[in-house]
Protein backbone atom coordinates (compact mmCIF):
# COMPACT_ATOMS: atom_id res chain seq x y z
CA UNK A 1 0.00 0.00 0.00
CA UNK A 2 1.67 3.14 -0.67
CA UNK A 3 1.45 6.10 1.65
CA UNK A 4 -0.94 8.51 -0.65
CA UNK A 5 -3.55 6.10 0.23
CA UNK A 6 -2.97 5.62 3.45
CA UNK A 7 -2.36 9.29 4.21
CA UNK A 8 -5.50 11.15 6.03
CA UNK A 9 -5.59 14.47 4.80
CA UNK A 10 -5.13 17.80 6.84
CA UNK A 11 -7.33 18.79 9.06
CA UNK A 12 -7.84 22.16 6.96
CA UNK A 13 -8.43 19.86 3.88
CA UNK A 14 -10.95 17.20 5.87
CA UNK A 15 -13.31 20.74 6.82
CA UNK A 16 -13.37 21.29 3.40
CA UNK A 17 -14.40 17.44 2.19
CA UNK A 18 -17.03 18.13 5.53
CA UNK A 19 -18.23 20.92 4.27
CA UNK A 20 -18.60 19.91 0.45
CA UNK A 21 -20.24 16.51 1.47
CA UNK A 22 -22.36 18.12 3.53
CA UNK A 23 -23.59 21.00 0.83
CA UNK A 24 -23.80 18.07 -1.24
CA UNK A 25 -26.32 16.20 0.89
CA UNK A 26 -28.06 19.15 1.47
CA UNK A 27 -28.59 19.66 -2.48
CA UNK A 28 -29.58 16.16 -3.11
CA UNK A 29 -32.26 17.17 -0.78
CA UNK A 30 -33.60 20.07 -2.75
CA UNK A 31 -33.46 18.32 -6.12
CA UNK A 32 -32.74 19.05 -9.60
CA UNK A 33 -33.81 22.68 -9.59
CA UNK A 34 -31.44 23.49 -6.47
CA UNK A 35 -28.79 22.10 -8.19
CA UNK A 36 -29.38 24.35 -11.24
CA UNK A 37 -29.72 27.67 -9.39
CA UNK A 38 -26.37 26.84 -7.68
CA UNK A 39 -24.59 26.27 -11.05
CA UNK A 40 -26.79 29.58 -12.26
CA UNK A 41 -25.31 31.59 -9.07
CA UNK A 42 -22.05 30.15 -9.41
CA UNK A 43 -21.56 31.06 -13.69
CA UNK A 44 -22.67 34.64 -12.34
CA UNK A 45 -20.05 35.12 -9.53
CA UNK A 46 -17.29 33.28 -11.12
CA UNK A 47 -17.61 31.61 -13.96
CA UNK A 48 -14.44 29.03 -13.63
CA UNK A 49 -16.42 27.80 -10.26
CA UNK A 50 -19.39 27.58 -12.61
CA UNK A 51 -18.11 25.43 -14.56
CA UNK A 52 -16.66 23.61 -12.74
CA UNK A 53 -19.87 22.66 -10.94
CA UNK A 54 -21.55 21.75 -13.92
CA UNK A 55 -18.89 19.24 -14.96
CA UNK A 56 -19.22 17.88 -11.76
CA UNK A 57 -22.81 17.42 -12.10
CA UNK A 58 -22.53 15.77 -15.26
CA UNK A 59 -19.82 13.91 -14.41
CA UNK A 60 -21.56 12.13 -11.35
CA UNK A 61 -25.22 12.34 -13.18
CA UNK A 62 -26.62 14.28 -10.85
CA UNK A 63 -28.60 16.19 -13.39
CA UNK A 64 -29.93 12.68 -15.21
CA UNK A 65 -33.65 12.51 -14.49
CA UNK A 66 -33.77 9.07 -11.83
CA UNK A 67 -36.27 7.78 -14.04
CA UNK A 68 -34.32 7.38 -16.93
CA UNK A 69 -31.73 5.71 -14.95
CA UNK A 70 -34.02 3.08 -13.87
CA UNK A 71 -34.32 2.57 -17.86
CA UNK A 72 -38.33 4.14 -18.28
CA UNK A 73 -37.53 6.73 -20.26
CA UNK A 74 -40.51 8.54 -21.76
CA UNK A 75 -40.49 9.99 -24.98
CA UNK A 76 -41.48 8.99 -28.53
CA UNK A 77 -39.77 5.66 -28.29
CA UNK A 78 -41.98 4.36 -25.02
CA UNK A 79 -45.24 5.94 -26.68
CA UNK A 80 -44.50 3.76 -29.99
CA UNK A 81 -44.22 0.47 -27.84
CA UNK A 82 -47.54 1.06 -26.14
CA UNK A 83 -48.83 1.74 -29.61
CA UNK A 84 -49.19 -1.93 -30.31
CA UNK A 85 -51.36 -2.83 -26.86
CA UNK A 86 -54.83 -3.21 -26.35
CA UNK A 87 -56.13 -0.31 -23.90
CA UNK A 88 -59.19 -3.39 -22.48
CA UNK A 89 -61.25 -0.48 -24.27
CA UNK A 90 -62.55 -1.87 -26.96
CA UNK A 91 -64.24 0.86 -28.72
CA UNK A 92 -61.00 2.76 -28.21
CA UNK A 93 -58.89 0.03 -29.69
CA UNK A 94 -61.19 0.03 -32.57
CA UNK A 95 -61.42 3.46 -33.24
CA UNK A 96 -57.54 3.52 -32.77
CA UNK A 97 -56.98 0.90 -35.50
CA UNK A 98 -59.25 2.29 -38.19
CA UNK A 99 -57.76 5.65 -37.51
CA UNK A 100 -54.32 4.38 -37.96
CA UNK A 101 -55.07 1.70 -41.07
CA UNK A 102 -56.92 5.72 -42.77
CA UNK A 103 -53.46 7.66 -41.54
CA UNK A 104 -51.75 4.46 -43.44
CA UNK A 105 -53.75 4.88 -46.32
CA UNK A 106 -53.03 8.04 -46.51
CA UNK A 107 -49.59 7.94 -46.56
CA UNK A 108 -49.30 5.77 -49.21
CA UNK A 109 -51.49 7.91 -51.64
CA UNK A 110 -49.20 10.54 -50.40
CA UNK A 111 -45.99 9.24 -51.84
CA UNK A 112 -47.86 8.08 -54.82
CA UNK A 113 -48.85 11.42 -55.29
CA UNK A 114 -45.09 12.41 -54.93
CA UNK A 115 -43.77 10.04 -57.04
CA UNK A 116 -46.27 11.37 -59.95
CA UNK A 117 -44.93 14.28 -59.29
CA UNK A 118 -41.64 13.40 -59.42
CA UNK A 119 -41.87 11.69 -62.62
CA UNK A 120 -43.88 14.39 -64.89
CA UNK A 121 -41.10 16.59 -63.61
CA UNK A 122 -38.25 14.44 -64.94
CA UNK A 123 -40.48 13.59 -68.20
CA UNK A 124 -40.87 17.37 -68.71
CA UNK A 125 -37.00 17.80 -68.24
CA UNK A 126 -36.56 15.03 -70.31
CA UNK A 127 -38.52 16.41 -73.40
CA UNK A 128 -37.42 19.75 -73.15
CA UNK A 129 -33.99 18.09 -73.34
CA UNK A 130 -34.80 16.14 -76.39
CA UNK A 131 -36.31 19.26 -77.85
CA UNK A 132 -33.33 21.40 -77.35
CA UNK A 133 -31.16 18.80 -79.39
CA UNK A 134 -33.70 18.15 -81.65
CA UNK A 135 -33.76 22.15 -82.58
CA UNK A 136 -29.88 21.82 -82.00
CA UNK A 137 -29.64 19.27 -84.53
CA UNK A 138 -31.73 21.07 -86.91
CA UNK A 139 -30.11 24.29 -86.61
CA UNK A 140 -26.78 22.61 -87.84
CA UNK A 141 -28.45 20.77 -90.63
CA UNK A 142 -29.32 23.96 -91.71
CA UNK A 143 -26.10 25.45 -91.01
CA UNK A 144 -24.61 22.94 -93.13
CA UNK A 145 -27.07 23.05 -95.72
CA UNK A 146 -26.59 26.59 -96.40
CA UNK A 147 -22.85 26.80 -96.63
CA UNK A 148 -22.26 29.06 -93.54
CA UNK A 149 -19.89 27.10 -91.95
CA UNK A 150 -17.59 27.98 -95.14
CA UNK A 151 -14.75 30.44 -94.91
CA UNK A 152 -15.16 33.43 -97.10
CA UNK A 153 -12.26 31.90 -99.47
CA UNK A 154 -13.71 28.81 -99.64
CA UNK A 155 -15.19 27.94 -103.56
CA UNK A 156 -18.91 27.64 -103.72
CA UNK A 157 -20.42 25.93 -106.25
CA UNK A 158 -22.56 27.00 -109.37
Amino acid sequence: MNSFASSSPPSGARGLVSWLSRAEAWLDDKGKGARLAVVVVSFVLFWPLGLALLAYMIWSKKMICSSARRGRGHGPARHAASLGRATGNTAFDAYRADTLARLEREQADFEAFLQRLRDARDKAEFDQFMDDRARAAASADNDAGTGKDAGPDAPTAG
